[in-house]
């Protein structure tokens, strides 16, 4: 059997074409002949499936160790397709710091439709298990099971790591389903579903595709009768992806390992960085250096590439962001190039500020998704961002001074 490396690069044949070619073809094609009226061809038409989707599916669900994969056309457009399994009244405990797009998906449609979404701390496992069981619920929904407990393996922005064995227990001990957002992770990090998950999401738009070229989600599944209700999902629903945006994801599949061996070695040294700077507070990083032990009793075999800082009280920290140059000022992570923004004004936005605080996403919260440049270069452009934000914190406090001396001088 082929080891990971191998399967990043190879995949698994669908058996579509016989001219040799060493790339799959990309189909571009809505519809298929039939050889007849009577006849059941493998494929029909292109929303129920596509070869080359079918090989992009086949790859996930291979590196996943999963038995069904699915290609949808944004990552949101994939959690929205594992939540549409679920019926109105059903409770889903949700990890209390996900990304806010996700958060928006819950609260804004979801609950619409009668979903009950219910936030929990996915690290205390005795909340977790009162919350799951309904011990904790009130109303109709009191003492009644939960049907599932969602939650990102290394949390956005914040980095705290979830444990997916622990959190599985808690959730199958009740008949839950654990569902997994693999995105920061990746299968090269970690494969949830030897770790009892039964669903695994990830937004290939990130670290898969790499290269900051496509929208796309993934699924992956642990038995059939999960993968027929997804497929459903998908083929009902439509939000497939398309034949050029499947192989464009399969290419960056190719390079995962080496990108990431890359961006995570400049993230580790980059954390080091931070922590030692005068104009920082507090750094979340779970791939720091004597962390190992934390990651591996997790089930990580690394930390990761994405990482978040807070700037000490009275520093801007768009005076840090406005003034990088090799990093760019965007939303996302996972790709070549490395990317800096300030969650709550971008990827967190749809959080009200109360609840942002609750979770510890202040106003002062910078994330850096590290790519694959010169380490060297990155610390250098953080370091001139940082003097120039210090600049601008010494002019502020001298026209304050100026201010309370004329206040003084005219009173």
């Amino acid at each position: 059997m082929a080891r990971f490396n191998t399967q990043l690069v190879h995949g698994l044949p669908v058996n579509d074409n016989n001219t040799g070619a060493v790339n799959p073809p990309i189909y571009n094609s809505s519809t298929y002949a039939f050889e007849s009226v009577g006849s059941m061809p493998r494929w029909d038409y292109a929303r129920s499936g596509n070869p080359t989707r079918e090989f992009l599916e086949k790859q996930i669900a291979q590196l996943e160790h999963g038995r069904r994969g699915f290609a949808f056309g944004s990552g949101l457009a994939s959690i929205h397709a594992v939540l549409s399994i679920f019926r109105p009244g059903d409770r889903i405990v949700v990890g209390k710091n996900i990304y806010g797009g996700t958060y928006s998906l819950f609260h804004e449609y979801f609950e619409r439709w009668g979903v009950i979404v219910e936030e929990v701390d996915t690290t205390d496992y005795g909340a977790l298990d009162d919350v799951v069981s309904g011990r904790s619920a009130t109303g109709p929904a009191r003492e009644r099971p939960a049907k599932a407990v969602y939650f990102e393996v290394l949390t956005n922005p914040l980095l705290q790591v979830n444990n997916v064995t622990r959190i599985s227990e808690v959730a199958h001990r009740y008949g839950a389903l654990s569902i997994v957002d693999n995105t920061f992770v990746t299968p090269y990090l970690q494969q949830p579903l030897d770790l009892d998950a039964d669903i695994v999401i990830h937004s290939a738009t990130k670290y898969l595709a790499g290269h900051s070229e496509v929208n796309a989600g993934l699924v992956v599944v642990k038995d059939d009768e999960l993968g027929k209700r997804i497929y459903f999902a998908q083929n009902r629903l439509g939000g497939v992806l398309a034949p050029a945006e499947c192989d464009a994801v399969r290419r960056g599949i190719q390079t995962l390992a080496l990108r990431l061996d890359r961006q995570q070695e400049n993230a580790r040294t980059i954390a080091s960085y931070l922590l030692l700077h005068p104009l920082v507070k507090f750094v979340h990083y779970p791939g720091l250096p004597g962390h190992e032990y934390e990651l591996a009793s997790n089930g990580l075999k690394g930390g990761g590439a994405v990482l978040s800082f807070e700037v000490v009280p009275g520093v801007n920290p768009a005076d840090v962001l406005d003034n990088l140059h090799v990093f760019r000022l965007a939303v996302s992570l996972g790709a070549v190039e490395s990317l800096a923004e300030l969650p709550c004004r971008m990827t967190h936005f749809e959080l009200p500020r109360e609840e942002r605080l609750k979770v510890g996403i202040t106003d002062e919260l910078v994330r850096l998704a590290v790519g694959i440049e010169d380490k060297s270069d990155l610390i250098e452009d953080l370091g001139q961002a940082f003097d120039l934000a210090y600049e601008h914190y010494l002019q502020r406090h001298a026209d304050e001074d100026l201010f309370t001396l004329a206040q003084h001088v005219y009173a």
